[in-house]
């Protein structure tokens, strides 16, 4: 047996109920505490990005293909949307669905109230599946064979708001010369409680009802929205051109810049900056693929960039959880070295001793090593524990509530990763295990006369 572990394991079935069990507790406490919370917050913050994401894929996709124009209107130039990609998507292996779609501004009037709305038409392709999430009252709208559907479907806030109910009809006036009105029948209820972005403002109905409106063809719509698979995707073909692409980038940074003492600030700042989301580079091959296979007067955009304010604030938000990582990986540090220089400054007349026989300082140190990484085990254990418990029951109980209308839904969401588990357990075991070899150098001061003289 190895004589250093043997000394460490000595010494923990020695100091039961002793002061330095009490240094251990507080050691593996601290470790416990900080794992816990490290992987509580990435599980939220991933349950919480996969959510947001969610409500908004289930209104518009993941691209949007529209016609060019420099025009900011609401309503869309309107074009012919069986285009090639329409009638073949089987030719792009990561097109999952597609279908058309158009908006057009109008109002919703009652005899007390009048409100205005965005009537988003859509048609029987339309994807259900990922919407009937977001119906909380009522049935999806019913196409029939001919002319177009009398139903639509409102957002909870925009009933409330106008005192409406399911199976109320109400009058929709659209901006038009001359205007024109349309009296139609509330089938469903949604709420996605992004109320900014749809639940304020959007009215799903008929498609068609828009092409009469507008006098279009039935083949032409002001849209089309793609779903992707993602699945399609190669992450690590995807990380080397994305690395590429940011490597150009920072030549080029070097390039431009004149001043030469600030050149290598730049890059580092470049590389600190630097992170990968696999997501993002998947929609921005998707787009450049489907882009040059479309005519030049069609423009193709992710909903990323129709939303950017969205994602931005999404982004911010996984920064501040990697700050708290890293706060959490400094206390864990500073209690592991305050508790291993406790333990030596404790066991000062035993190394003396070791030393007078012969033992050197790699063998002692290994002792207080072997004794840091049973800690650091041992709080690992315990953090993966009371994390993934709480991340349990929270998901199955819903015990944490929130204001949906702050934070877009009802009750704090989590999303299993075992990936990201796994690299936040690395990360806590690597750091606190590095840190762990500085206070231990404290044993090659120890002179052993003085250790003995002090016992």
């Amino acid at each position: 047996m190895n004589l250093s572990y043997f000394i460490s394991k000595r010494l923990r079935s020695a100091e039961a109920g002793s002061f330095s069990s009490i240094i251990h507790k507080v050691a593996i406490g601290s470790i416990a505490v900080g794992l816990a919370a490290a992987i509580i917050s990435f599980m939220i913050m991933e349950g919480f990005q996969r959510n947001v994401k969610e409500k908004i894929y289930s209104f518009s996709n993941h691209l949007l293909i529209t016609k060019f124009t420099m025009n900011n209107a609401v309503a869309e130039q309107p074009f012919q949307f069986k285009i090639d990609l329409y009638q073949h998507p089987e030719k792009f292996p990561f097109v999952k669905h597609v279908q058309e779609y158009s908006h057009k501004a109008g109002l919703i009037r009652t005899e007390s109230e009048v409100l205005g709305i965005v009537f988003k038409g859509v048609s029987k392709s339309f994807n259900q599946n990922s919407f009937l999430e977001n119906l909380v009252e009522g049935k999806f709208l019913t196409f029939p064979d001919s002319a177009y559907s009398h139903e639509i479907i409102i957002s909870r806030s925009i009933a409330s708001k106008v005192n409406l109910k399911v199976g109320d009809a109400v009058i929709l006036h659209f901006f038009q010369n001359p205007p024109r009105y349309r009296k139609l029948k509330i089938v469903g209820i949604y709420e996605t409680n992004l109320s900014e972005y749809f639940d304020s403002k959007v009215v799903i109905g008929d498609l068609r009802l828009v092409q009469q409106l507008n006098g279009w063809a039935t083949n032409e719509a002001g849209g089309l929205e793609i779903l992707i698979d993602f699945n399609q995707f190669d992450s690590y073909e995807l990380w080397k051109h994305d690395v590429k692409s940011y490597a150009n980038a920072i030549q080029e940074r070097i390039i431009n810049n004149a001043e030469v003492e600030n050149k290598w600030i730049s890059v580092l700042s470049a590389v600190w900056d630097y992170k990968f989301d696999f997501e993002q580079s998947a929609l921005d091959e998707a787009q450049r693929q489907i882009g040059e296979s479309m005519d030049y007067d069609l423009n193709v955009e992710t909903v990323r960039d129709k939303y950017i304010q969205v994602f931005e604030w999404l982004g911010l938000v996984k920064r501040q959880v990697r700050i708290l990582l890293v706060i959490i990986l400094i206390v864990v540090s500073v209690n592991m070295i305050s508790v291993i220089l406790i333990l030596v400054m404790e066991r000062i007349p035993m190394v003396g001793l070791l030393k007078a026989l012969g033992g050197q300082n790699k063998l002692i140190r290994s002792v207080f090593v072997f004794n840091g990484m049973n800690l650091i085990l041992r709080g690992l254990l315990w953090g993966n524990f009371i994390g993934i418990g709480f991340c349990f029951l929270q998901d199955q109980l819903h015990l944490v509530k929130l204001n949906p209308h702050d934070y877009y839904m009802s009750y704090v969401p989590v999303d299993w990763d075992w990936l990201t588990i796994f690299l936040l357990n690395l990360i806590v075991f690597v750091m606190v295990a590095i840190v762990l070899l500085l206070p231990t150098r404290f044993v090659a001061r120890i002179q052993p006369v003085k250790a003995i003289k002090f016992d």
